[in-house]
């Protein structure tokens, strides 16, 4: 399980590299805010592709589930390596990024039924574990934009190179004593999310929570910059905004392991509401702080991203709980597969929207999201108290 956790930070610090360097890339190529968007956009379409095709084919059930994701994660690791070559900004570049997406799909799903091959009782703690390694690696990408300084090329190569480590450590992963095959997708299950509520709300639940986190990981930087770019000099602006985000997604990713441990023991529908009340609450000071003290906004941005992604795995364990054991890898996969479907709205309309209204404005439309999910967790949880 150790080697498993390690391999998937490894392998996901390929999903936000185009994202971490953008402000470098733009300073070089000189890209619209549409063309921004679609480097990172592109890597939730991957994903989303990605993800179907191995559910549909029963990929992960055909072959050991540690090659594919060995396989997957060095082809995204050379998908991301193409960055080095391409025209920045290019349609080299982002066909390069859906292609990284798509390899991951081959990684973090994977090593999700690998690692459920674990344990039966602690779901919600296995589940968030490596909900939590997936979000340090996702923050280490920041982390060496940080301190690559502005060379974005070494920052590729970095990340390419981790990313490419982690195939080769999980091969050495074992399979638990609860491993098993896990159903292909069956369009039919989706009918339950419109005809039983334990899955119908966490279902709604987990889109809220999507409407705001891959806009709020892919934008950290860009937010927090741009709001310190109002008392500190661009360069420095720049460096302490990969730092921002860097740190916010980093101790995001460590409460999520705790948070799954409580979820087990107390209520994953409480974890999930508690979360995204702070994330929302977040947001709207980030918003109030917005251009103001450089000490307040880099606290508030970081608290947002602490209460952002705790519920995350919750939502899945929710679902996984009331599901039909025969139908539960076509409703995780059908969840996944919707909630990413959104992120490529939000992550590719962010700097756009942004743009026509600000950032403020547009921090408060991503706080609507939780918000939401608030309130379809929150009938769950009466639900369950009178039932």
């Amino acid at each position: 399980m150790t080697l498993l956790v390690i391999s998937q930070m490894c392998a996901m610090s390929l999903w936000f590299t185009a994202a971490a360097v953008m402000p470098d890339m733009v300073r070089e190529g000189a890209l619209d805010s549409v063309r921004q968007a679609l480097m990172t956009s592109m890597v939730q379409a991957g994903f989303v592709a990605g993800a179907l095709a191995i559910s549909i084919s029963g990929l992960a059930d055909r072959y050991d589930p540690r090659m594919i994701a060995a396989l997957s994660a060095l082809g995204a690791a050379m998908a991301n390596a193409v960055l080095l070559h391409a025209s920045i900004g290019g349609d080299a570049a982002v066909a390069a990024r859906f292609a990284t997406g798509a390899l991951l799909a081959g990684v973090y799903p994977v090593g999700m039924k690998i690692a459920a091959g674990w344990g039966l009782r602690d779901r919600g703690a296995l589940v968030g574990i490596l909900v939590g390694a997936l979000t340090l690696g996702s923050a280490s990408s920041y982390f060496a934009a940080f301190l690559g300084d502005r060379d974005w090329r070494s920052v590729v190569i970095a990340t390419s190179l981790i990313g490419a480590a982690g195939g080769l450590l999980v091969l050495g992963s074992g399979l638990g004593p609860h491993h098993a095959r896990a159903p292909r997708f069956t369009p039919a299950a989706v009918l339950l999310i419109a005809t039983d509520r334990r899955i119908r709300l966490p279902f709604l639940g987990y889109l809220g929570h999507m409407w705001e986190l891959y806009a709020m990981w892919s934008w950290a930087a860009a937010i927090a910059s741009t709001s310190y770019a109002m008392s500190l000099g661009p360069a420095d602006a720049a460096q302490l905004g990969k730092l921002t985000a860097a740190l916010a997604i980093g101790l995001g990713g460590l409460v999520c392991v705790p948070a799954g441990m409580f979820g087990d023991r107390f209520g994953k529908a409480e974890v999930t509401i508690i979360a995204m009340i702070g994330s929302s609450l977040a947001a709207l000071l980030t918003a109030a702080s917005f251009g103001g003290p450089v000490w307040l906004t880099f606290a508030l941005i970081v608290l947002w991203g602490i209460a952002i992604v705790p519920d995350s795995a919750q939502f899945s364990a929710l679902i996984a709980d009331a599901s039909p054991p025969h139908l539960t890898g076509s409703l995780l996969t059908f969840q996944t597969a919707i909630g990413f479907a959104l992120t490529i709205l939000t992550v590719q309309a962010t700097p756009v929207v942004a743009s026509w209204i600000g950032w403020p404005l547009l921090i408060c439309i991503l706080a609507i999201g939780p918000a939401l999910g608030v309130a379809a967790m929150w009938g769950m949880r009466r639900a369950s108290q009178y039932s």
